[in-house]
């Protein structure tokens, strides 16, 4: 009998990667198995932020760059302060938590990292074949995307695209203890568009022009409309440009549960984790490798309790809406946020709300669309 190189492979170090490799080296049950890293990646750039709502403490909290209990939202019609107790909306940089995570996993002699980029896994033989090496193991876990999410015109894709700014400014203009879910007062025509400021002192702010849409725009376009929400709206005349942060988060009702093999388990955004209607993907990472770690030591299969048909039936409307009249997210997000509490807002999105609650917020959202996206996804 051949026996494989490692006990687990996991293709990709990021947070899919890194924070089931944390739940692996901390568990016991696991002590011995040799667990491979594999990524193309050092990581040794902020190349992405994290924000997230909890309550009270959290695993993370040694990690966060900053923190709010109070938000706005915005539109057109409506300036709506929201306190956001018991629950604060938080704020981790990428490579705080990269690097936090290496120098945990490098004390463990049972834990490699290797620099390649996995190109193909054969369940059958059990290998992965890099650019550099081939590697075997009795299970892989893979962050890699499908290549082609849009495998039908019954499947719904939405491109949660961003650009963001870190700016210092010479004055203070920014109030640190609040920051702005969204704002609608500049937006693309015709679009699901908005900025979003997370304000870290009152001189810095992390100012983000983001777009669900079935489309991604050009790098320019992000940037006329950052400068004129700076300019216009926070009546900044002064700034510098510290840091730009660019990203593509896809929000799809693709069947993710179809690409796990018996010796192949989808994480991250390949695996389904990023929430299809909202695109946050921190808090739903922590809790499915904690599901992952439970069903290996339950021996069941690994994507057991992994998916809420309920909420992943919510999530296709909300897409097949957008996808449909995506004009109308102004309008959507605004009832969205005043006929219903931040409280439950959360409550729905982490999918934690009972059937009542979930009738409530449908009716807050009410629109013709959604009668025709209900019946075209039943």
């Amino acid at each position: 009998m051949i026996v494989p190189d490692y006990y687990y492979v996991i293709v990709g170090g990021g947070l899919a990667g890194l924070q089931l490799a944390l739940r692996l080296q901390e568990d016991l049950f696991f002590k011995g198995k040799k667990i491979a890293i594999i990524d193309p990646s050092d990581k040794a750039e902020n190349d992405k932020t994290w924000c997230f709502w909890e309550k009270g403490s959290g695993d993370w909290d040694a990690l966060i760059h900053q923190k709010w209990s109070k938000a706005r939202f915005i539109s057109e019609n409506v300036q709506k302060k929201l306190d956001l107790q018991p629950y604060n909306y938080k704020m981790l940089r990428s490579l705080d938590f990269y690097k936090d995570a290496s120098e945990k996993l490098e004390k463990t002699s049972e834990i490699y990292f290797i620099t390649d980029e996995i190109l193909k896994i054969d369940p059958v033989t059990r290998t992965a074949i890099g650019k550099n090496n081939t590697y075997t193991a009795t299970h892989f876990f893979d962050s890699r995307p499908p290549q082609n999410l849009k495998i039908s015109n019954k499947i719904n894709l939405i491109f949660q695209h961003f650009k963001g700014w870190s700016i210092k400014t010479e004055d203070a203009f920014f109030e640190p203890s609040e920051f702005t879910m969204m704002d609608y007062r500049i937006r693309h025509e015709d679009s699901t568009s908005f900025i979003y400021v997370l304000p870290i002192t009152a001189t810095k702010a992390l100012v983000e022009f983001t777009f669900f849409t079935p489309f991604i725009s050009e790098k320019d376009i992000y940037d006329e409309y950052l400068e004129k929400y700076i300019s216009e709206i926070l009546k900044i005349k002064k700034y510098q440009v510290e840091e730009t942060e660019y990203g593509v988060i896809p929000m799809t009702d693709y069947p993710f549960q179809k690409d796990h093999s018996k010796h192949v388990t989808k994480i991250g955004t390949a695996g389904g984790w990023v929430k299809a209607s909202s695109g946050y993907s921190f808090k739903n990472t922590e809790k499915k490798t904690k599901q992952i770690i439970e069903n290996i030591k339950k021996g069941v299969n690994l994507t057991t309790d992994l998916y809420d048909k309920k909420f992943q039936f919510y999530d296709k409307i909300f897409l097949d809406v957008l996808s449909k009249r995506n004009d109308l997210g102004a309008q959507l997000f605004e009832k969205f946020y005043t006929k219903n509490s931040i409280q439950e807002i959360f409550r729905f999105l982490d999918e934690e709300t009972g059937l009542s609650e979930d009738i409530k917020i449908m009716f807050s959202l009410y629109h013709p669309q959604f009668v025709k996206s209900f019946f075209n996804k039943l």
